[in-house]
């Protein structure tokens, strides 16, 4: 599917492209119709009190679900396949042996969802995401989702001493917020994004991974004698550039620089730390370090490329490996670093990355069985089903473990030691899942494309970007977000 998925980018973004080739790229993600959304923001639905009474409040039962009442789960039907979501709704029929569960799977969500949105009759949980998925910033305007924090709050589901909110990763509450405290969505996969490479190629240069870009340069410069390009990328969507550029300067200029481009503030693109990283990406091109004809590859074409050895780096997130999985060699030994920085005065350690959530599961306001709906999230958050899934599709999960006796993959291996390096320096920028629009095409294409492709300077290219941003910042028909 890649080729034809891959043609389509340009108006379905890399869009959580598709699923069913890859594993949950974060919230790129194509905006359904806005007739759809109209329709839906007037759902208008029935509330004469067909939802399911609470149940009895115990300690295996935290939530109150009542034992008896039907719940309803749709999952998108993807690159992680049904069976984690199966066995999990296992645990919750065993456990409520007199309720009637209904599990479906599919790919379009929205087409087969959006009916009952409007009837005021969706079912109980939902994992929105594929390219037809349901716009989370109007559903969320619109009232139309449950505040997940009772689910947070509640007792783990393997130890009570502690509330499932301690036992997530980091990023995925607030990931989940829009406007204050309330958290309307939580990301069940864990995506780390950095600077892709074969440790097999580096050892082969007799180098480690550069920490400061002089190592950089200077590893560029020595693959490039051995005839290897030191870099490529999706040419085509230079939106994977942000996946390494974006903790970079995070990394030289603090969080706040990050913060301040997410909150669309006035001259964000013009600190300082943005323009050493542009420049230092700018002297990749000029130096010739970015592989020849780069600008005209799409996300598979320079994924084999990086797999047949003709580039050492590649900026992209952890799905690559099971993307990649039929060219990438048997002893490729694939890893993951943070971004490479520029000296010792950057504000963050080396580590500094950036990891968050993907597949975004809801609860609808006008379930049911919300309680039930919020009961199979916590069963799914809990070591057994993190570990089934991180066993069966070679991702994380947003529960902060469940790794133990699982044998990891090279990449998955390498993510898991990426952020144990990082600790508490895991950055997550929210342009991409905030304004799709401008981080896709003005942003990536119109930006960072056109400045890796030589025909704009790292100045023309941050003027052009600081204009796209103050016009999204204008535009009264944009709901605008801020960091709290």
């Amino acid at each position: 599917m890649g080729s034809t998925s891959a043609e389509n980018h340009g108006t379905e973004g890399v869009g959580r492209r598709d699923l069913i080739k890859r594993s949950a790229a974060l919230g790129l993600i194509s905006v359904p119709t806005m007739s759809f959304l109209s329709a839906c923001a007037s759902s208008g639905g029935d509330d004469s009190g067909d939802k399911a009474k609470a149940g009895k409040k115990t300690a295996k039962n935290p939530l109150a679900v009542n034992e008896t009442a039907g719940m309803e789960f749709v999952l998108f039907d993807g690159g992680f396949g049904k069976e984690y979501a199966e066995d999990a709704v296992k645990i919750y029929e065993k456990n409520f042996p007199k309720a009637s569960v209904k599990f479906s799977a599919t790919q379009k969500i929205q087409s087969t969802l959006q009916p009952r949105f409007n009837q005021g009759t969706p079912p109980d949980l939902i994992d929105n995401s594929g390219a037809e998925q349901m716009d989370m910033g109007v559903l969320v305007g619109k009232n139309q989702l449950t505040d997940l924090t009772p689910l947070l709050d509640a007792p783990s589901y393997d130890d009570p001493a502690k509330k499932v909110r301690d036992t997530l990763r980091p990023g995925i509450v607030e990931m989940g917020q829009f406007d204050g405290e309330k958290v309307w969505i939580l990301y069940y996969a864990y995506t780390v994004y950095g600077v892709w490479y074969s440790q097999k190629a580096l050892d082969s240069l007799d180098e480690q991974y550069p920490e400061t870009w002089d190592q950089m340069l200077a590893v560029c410069a020595k693959a490039k004698k051995k005839g290897m390009a030191g870099w490529t990328y999706a040419g085509k969507y230079p939106y994977y550039l942000p996946f390494s550029l974006y903790p970079m300067i995070g990394k030289v200029g603090g969080r706040e620089v990050l913060d301040a481009i997410d909150n669309l503030e006035p001259n964000a693109w013009k600190h300082p730390a943005v323009k050493a990283c542009f420049e230092a990406y700018y002297e990749l091109h000029k130096k010739g370090y970015v592989l020849k004809g780069t600008p005209g590859l799409d996300h598979i074409q320079s994924q084999t490329a990086w797999a047949e050895g003709k580039a050492l780096f590649i900026p992209n997130g952890s799905w690559v490996e099971n993307e990649s999985a039929n060219v990438i060699p048997e002893d490729f030994d694939l890893a993951v670093s943070a971004p490479t920085g520029i000296d010792s005065s950057d504000k963050m350690p080396f580590g500094t990355i950036w990891a968050s959530g993907g597949e975004p599961f809801i609860v609808p306001a006008k379930a049911k069985n919300a309680a039930g709906g919020m009961e199979q999230l916590r069963i799914m958050l809990s070591e057994a089903s993190s570990k089934n899934f991180t066993g069966k599709v070679k991702s994380l999960t947003a529960y902060n473990g469940g790794t133990d006796g699982i044998a990891l993959t090279p990449g998955l291996k390498s993510g898991v030691a990426a952020l144990d390096k990082a600790g508490e320096n895991v950055v997550n920028p929210r342009m991409q899942d905030w304004y799709v629009q401008l981080q896709k095409e003005k942003i990536g294409v119109s930006g960072l494309g056109e400045m890796m492709a030589g025909r704009l300077t790292p100045a023309e290219a941050i003027k052009k970007i600081q204009g796209f941003a103050d016009e999204t910042a204008k535009d009264d028909s944009i709901k605008h977000y801020k960091h709290q």
